[in-house]
């Protein structure tokens, strides 16, 4: 077949195509975003008809039983759903030197398999032995190779014929059919579909390790997204020695699940008890500190709110909050000042969620207003009281879901009185309610606190 190239304009976000460069992409609406690319346009095509496969029923296709292949890594195993599945393309993003090559070996050591494949175009196999050597993993089912021809690799997996395969990373990947460099549009896009492929055909799991931008996007064309089963992030500063592990899409569980490890010198170790993690080096009898309870997924825990609120010595106040929306924050200060006359407007505010942690849901409301007015009024809070609850503009406290693990969280670890949404009360039952007490606006909250 004779084949020629041609000259496209790809956007690196959708994907789209146009035969040439604008400034702004005409399918997502993004800036600056059009690449140019060669592609191979085929000539002398066949017109005969291909082997197609056969239609199934829809419910005599379906498996009943899926065949779950577990890590042993708790953590790890709780964001996928329960362990890898057959077939299954995971995408792991992440920050440079966050830990998802080490991740990565920690996992495959961990496997119950035959055969692991660990295909690196960033590093040489010694470096991958030092670090494996460094974690004390000397797994001979693990087999590395500094590699980033596909061809190559799609040899290797179908000689070797592995349980698992990892792409370290996948923008360092190439094909021979395309004459563009390393990480552009089509290479990744016709690389991961490759693999993609191999890995249905032969009911293998392949793990993508994926570069992310200076925005926190992931590297390359967003179809790789649409492409892959699972998409996860491993997050966390550099300067902390803790990393969270989050599902952003999973076709085989659910994606509101978050694993917790520590950064050690051996690797990351997983965090069983992250109540006890975020509260370890928590202070007592200080004004502006609270204990909230946060849900990821199904798991509760316990994580401590610091705020504090001193008079300002600019123009403009400042309003600065790690963990939590610093429009939230904003919300929550005009709640504070229309609902319960605290005079905010001039005063600098900080708050900070310790550990790192960020946490969308709005139940750690309550939390976040009890240390902002402790804070203000600089009165102690109960060190041993517990506020879970949403707040609302007219200065309501509102139900929160999963009331029932929240409370039993805080019960666990010797927490009393809590406090939550008085409409939350019916749900709890007689041994649950009796450390807890039930308010349904902040000025009835603060009586109680203050």
């Amino acid at each position: 077949m004779n084949t020629k190239t041609k000259t496209v304009f790809t956007c690196n976000q959708c994907g789209a195509r146009q035969p040439k460069w604008a400034g702004k992409c005409p399918e997502c609406g993004a800036w600056n975003t059009m690449v140019e690319e060669k592609v191979l346009k085929k000539t002398n095509r066949q017109t005969g008809v291909k082997e197609s496969r056969s239609l199934q029923v829809l419910n005599q296709s379906l498996k009943t039983d899926i065949k779950r292949l577990a890590t042993g890594i708790d953590e790890f195993d709780r964001v996928l759903g329960g362990g890898f599945v057959e077939g299954m393309v995971v995408l792991l993003a992440g920050e440079p030197g966050i830990g998802k090559s080490t991740l990565v070996l920690q996992v495959l050591s961990k496997l119950k398999g035959n055969r692991f494949l660990y295909f690196s175009g960033e590093e040489s196999e010694e470096q991958i032995a030092l670090r494996a050597g460094r974690m004390d993993i000397r797994d001979e089912r693990i087999l590395v190779a500094c590699e980033n021809n596909l061809e190559n690799i799609v040899t290797h997996i179908e000689n070797r014929e592995p349980d698992v395969v990892v792409i370290d990373s996948i923008q360092t990947i190439f094909s021979d059919m395309y004459d563009n460099v390393p990480g552009s549009v089509t290479q990744v896009r016709e690389c991961a579909g490759q693999l993609l492929r191999k890995a249905k055909e032969m009911n293998l799991c392949v793990v993508f390790i994926g570069h992310i931008t200076k925005d926190g996007m992931i590297a390359g064309p967003k179809v790789l997204e649409h492409l892959v089963d699972t998409v996860l992030y491993l997050e966390g500063g550099k300067t902390n020695f803790y990393r969270t592990l989050r599902s952003m899409k999973n076709r085989f569980g659910s994606t509101n699940e978050v694993g917790l490890f520590t950064m050690k010198d051996t690797g990351l170790i997983p965090v069983d008890n992250p109540s006890e993690f975020f509260l370890s080096e928590r202070k007592k009898h200080v004004a502006g500190s609270t204990v909230a309870v946060s849900m990821e997924g199904t798991r509760p825990f316990l994580i401590e709110v610091q705020a504090l609120v001193t008079q300002s010595s600019y123009g403009n106040p400042q309003r600065t909050a790690n963990g939590i929306d610093h429009r939230r924050l904003a919300m929550l200060v005009a709640v504070l000042e229309k609902r319960a006359g605290l005079p905010l407007r001039l005063q600098d505010i900080f708050v900070n969620l310790v550990g790192g942690l960020r946490i969308d849901e709005t139940a750690i409301n309550l939390g976040v207003i009890v240390a902002l007015a402790s804070s203000f009024k600089d009165v102690p809070v109960n060190p041993s009281a517990v506020f879970i609850g949403e707040v609302g503009l007219v200065g309501e406290i509102r139900s929160v879901p999963m009331i029932e693990q929240r409370v039993r969280e805080a019960l666990k670890f010797g927490f009393s009185p809590i406090y939550i949404p008085k409409a939350n009360l019916k749900q709890l039952d007689g041994a649950e309610s009796g450390d807890v007490v039930g308010v349904d606006s902040i000025s009835r909250l603060f009586d109680e606190v203050f």
